[in-house]
């Protein structure tokens, strides 16, 4: 049983996964410049402008785990699962995820910052 509250937790979250959406957003944007596209800047301009809201969100997710003490941290990797360390107020919390979540979850994320985002901030205006 966590300690963590559901809304701390998908913060501390999101601090596991940002930074790896950016990871590979950048290894896109190194294809990209290296492919034979006749027109490379559109792609290069929606990667760049995915790559600035993501940094801004983690920007918020850093400041907001550094005011409330909350910390991440990676413990152990295998082929399987991927173990985190989770910080909270003085308590230590270990949690284990499965590898495929991890990038099912990533593979969510940037769909939703390269399609998606577009669609909704649409709905809402």
């Amino acid at each position: 049983m966590t300690r963590i509250p559901e809304r701390d937790r998908n913060i501390m979250e999101q601090a596991i996964y940002l930074p790896m959406v950016l990871t590979i957003l950048n290894r896109d944007l190194k294809v990209i410049d290296a492919s034979p596209f006749k027109l490379k800047q559109p792609y290069v301009n929606l990667v760049d402008e995915s790559m600035r809201v993501i940094q801004k969100e983690l920007r918020s997710v850093k400041h907001y785990m550094n005011k409330e003490k909350l910390s991440v941290q990676e413990i152990k990797r295998d082929e399987a699962f991927t173990m985190f360390m989770f910080l909270y107020k003085g308590y230590e919390e270990q949690h284990n995820y499965f590898n495929p979540r991890i990038r099912n979850k990533v593979h969510e994320l940037l769909e939703f910052y390269l399609f998606k985002r577009y669609t909704s901030s649409q709905i809402s205006q």
